[in-house]
C-alpha cells in the first residue's frame, strides 16, 4: 500500500505538470494549439511504444526474481538495451525519411535524440522497479517532475515570445530528456548497473523472450496509438483545428488521470501479478480482489469529474473550451471500461500470451474503426467519444466473460 501511495503521489505530480502545459497551449497558443500538442505527444508515444509497452514490460517480469548484477540479470538488461536501440533507430529512420507535417530534418533529429534520452530513463526505471528499489523509482519520478517543470517554464517563455509551436514542443521534449542523467546516478547507486559491459555478448535467449513482448507492443502501436494518430489527423481535416480542440480537451483531461492510473497499476499491480504466474488460483483471486476494489472507486472518481465538468474545463484549459462538456460523458464511460479491461489484459501480458493479446488488440481496433465510421457522419465530433465508449464497453464485456468462464 505504501508503494502504491508513493508511486501515485509521484506520478500525480507529473500529471499536474502536464495539466499546466495543457493550460499554456490552450490559452497562449493559436487556435488548434492543444490539438497540435496532443499530436506531437502521440508521435512521441509512437516512437517509444515498442520500448515502453514491450521491452520494459517483459524486463520487469524476467528481472524480478534475479539478483541485480548477476550474470543472468546483466544478460536481460543488455538485451533490453539492444532492442530499445533497434526500435528507436527504426522509428527514427521512418520519421526522418518519411517526414512529418512540414518539420525539417534537423528538428526531426532533435525529436529522435530527445526520445532516446526519455527511453533511457524509462529503461533504468524498469530495472529499478524490478530490483525492488521502489523508493529509488519514486525518487527518479520526482526528479523527472523537477526537470519537466523546467521544460514547462521554457514552453511558457517561448509561447509568450510568440515562437512557432514546433520549437516550443522541442524545448519541452529535450528538457524532459535530461532526466536520464540523474536516473543513471540513481541506478548506479542501487546496483542495477553493476558488472555491465558495453562490449558484452547479447543473449539470444533474452532477445527471443523479450521479442514476444515486442509483438504485443507492436499490436498496441498499430491498433492503438497509430489509430489515435490517424483519428486526430482526420478530425483536424474534417472539423478544423479550433473545433477539434473541444474533443482534444476531453482527451487531454482523460490522458492525465490515465497516466496516474497506468503508472500505479504498472508499478504495483503488474509486478505482483507477474510473480503469481506459476500460481493460477492465487493470480485469479488477486485479479478478483483488485477488480472488486477498483470498479466502484473508479466509478466514483470519474463521476466526480463529470459533476465538476463546468468548473474543470475552463480552469484546466480555457473558457472557450467549456463546450467540450457535451463530449465528456461518453469519454468517462469509456475510460471506466478501459481501466477495468486493463486488469484482465495484464494477465495475458504476464503470461506472455502473445497471440491472444494481439488478437484482442486487433479486434478492439476493428470495432473502434467500425463505430467511428458509423457514428462520425451521424453525430459529428461527438461520434468520437461515443465510439471510444462503445469500444471499451465491448472489450470489458469480452474480457470479463473470458476470465469468469475459465
Amino acid at each position: 500500500m505504501r508503494g502504491s501511495l508513493g508511486t501515485g503521489v509521484a506520478v500525480g505530480a507529473r500529471a499536474v505538470g502536464a495539466l499546466v502545459v495543457n493550460k499554456l497551449f490552450a490559452t497562449l497558443a493559436p487556435a488548434g494549439g492543444l490539438t497540435l500538442l496532443a499530436q506531437f505527444q502521440n508521435l512521441m508515444a509512437l516512437l517509444t511504444a515498442l520500448p515502453n509497452d514491450g521491452v520494459h514490460v517483459g524486463l520487469v517480469k524476467y528481472l524480478a526474481p534475479l539478483r541485480p548484477g548477476s550474470p543472468r540479470y546483466r544478460a536481460w538488461l543488455g538485451a533490453a538495451a539492444v532492442l530499445n536501440m533497434a526500435a528507436l533507430l527504426a522509428g527514427g529512420a521512418v520519421l526522418i525519411i518519411g517526414g512529418w507535417d512540414g518539420w525539417n530534418h534537423s528538428s526531426l533529429l532533435a525529436i529522435v535524440l530527445g526520445m532516446s534520452f526519455v527511453t533511457g530513463q524509462a529503461l533504468l526505471g524498469a530495472a529499478l522497479l524490478a530490483a525492488g528499489q521502489l523508493w529509488t523509482q519514486i525518487l527518479s519520478l520526482l526528479l523527472s517532475v523537477a526537470l519537466a517543470v523546467l521544460g514547462t517554464a521554457a514552453a511558457a517563455g517561448a509561447l509568450g515570445l510568440g515562437w512557432p509551436v514546433r520549437y516550443v514542443l522541442l524545448a519541452y521534449l529535450l528538457a524532459q530528456g535530461l532526466a536520464v542523467w540523474p536516473a543513471l546516478g540513481l541506478a548506479a547507486r542501487a546496483g542495477v548497473l553493476r558488472g555491465l559491459r558495453p562490449a558484452a555478448k547479447v543473449s539470444r535467449t533474452a532477445l527471443r523472450s523479450l521479442g514476444q513482448f515486442l509483438l504485443m507492443a507492436l499490436s498496441t502501436l498499430l491498433f492503438g496509438r497509430a489509430v489515435d494518430f490517424a483519428l486526430r489527423a482526420y478530425l483536424l481535416n474534417a472539423f478544423g483545428p479550433a473545433h477539434t480542440d473541444l474533443w482534444q480537451a476531453v482527451g487531454k483531461l482523460s490522458d492525465n488521470y490515465t497516466m496516474v492510473f497506468a503508472a500505479v497499476m504498472s508499478s504495483v499491480f503488474y509486478p505482483r501479478l507477474a510473480a503469481l504466474t506459476a500460481q493460477p488460483a492465487a493470480a485469479r483471486a488477486y485479479v478478483r480482489s483488485i477488480t472488486g476494489l477498483l470498479a466502484p472507486m473508479l466509478a466514483a472518481g470519474l463521476g466526480l469529474i463529470f459533476g465538476l465538468r463546468d468548473w474543470l474545463l475552463p480552469l484546466l484549459f480555457a473558457p472557450r473550451l467549456l463546450a467540450a462538456r457535451e463530449l465528456l460523458g461518453p469519454q468517462l464511460l469509456g475510460d471506466w471500461a478501459k481501466f477495468l479491461s486493463w486488469i484482465f489484459l495484464f494477465q495475458l501480458t504476464a503470461q506472455a500470451r502473445t497471440g491472444r493479446y494481439v488478437a484482442v488488440q486487433a479486434a478492439s481496433a476493428a470495432v473502434f474503426a467500425g463505430l467511428l465510421a458509423a457514428l462520425l457522419p451521424r453525430c459529428g465530433l461527438a461520434g468520437a467519444p461515443w465510439a471510444h465508449a462503445g469500444r471499451y464497453c465491448l472489450l470489458l464485456l469480452g474480457c470479463s466473460r473470458y476470465f469468469w468462464r475459465r
